[in-house]
């Protein structure tokens, strides 16, 4: 029973550590002073899903010239990188369905990981705030607007990172 207990605690240590590097990594952009005076306007989108029983992830990071992916597991310390430049309707297309009124309205959930499954989090930022969720998809009413996301990104992403 101790080496299951053991890998369960090292598999949460090591999904807190991925969750902590998606939203600090960052910060090269983000450090920037921003030159936009909407306090409502979207600087950055970040999108992740970490866990299960491989140690997978995919991170997902967006600013309104650019656009990185990076994908892997842990267990077989596989990982993938893949970034490109987006045009301003690229990033107006993918930043008007999320509502910034209502980003202070929608709740996260507890982390699934410890029980082998995926947490999805999603970080958008604005000048004033950064607003970060987790496993948002129990929220019925405000999740929409992260569902009309993802489908936008997946118009954006090669084949083998949606």
């Amino acid at each position: 029973m101790m080496p299951t207990t053991k890998n369960i605690h090292l598999k949460i240590l090591f999904s807190i550590f991925l969750l902590s590097a998606f939203f600090s990594c960052d910060h090269k952009k983000s450090d920037q002073p921003t030159t936009s005076k909407n306090p409502h306007e979207i600087t950055f989108i970040g999108m992740s899903n970490i866990g299960g029983s491989n140690g997978y992830y995919r991170i997902i990071k967006v600013t309104k010239d650019s656009i990185t992916a990076e994908k892997g597991t842990t267990s077989n310390k596989v990982h993938k990188t893949w970034a490109s430049g987006i045009n301003p309707d690229t990033w107006k297309q993918l930043t008007s369905s999320i509502k910034v009124k209502d980003l202070d309205y929608i709740k996260s959930s507890p982390s699934q990981q410890s029980v082998d499954r995926m947490d999805e989090a999603f970080q958008i930022r604005t000048p004033k705030k950064a607003h970060i969720y987790v496993n948002s998809f129990v929220d019925t009413i405000h999740y929409k607007q992260f569902q009309q996301l993802k489908e936008q990104l997946d118009k954006i992403l090669p084949k083998e990172y949606k």
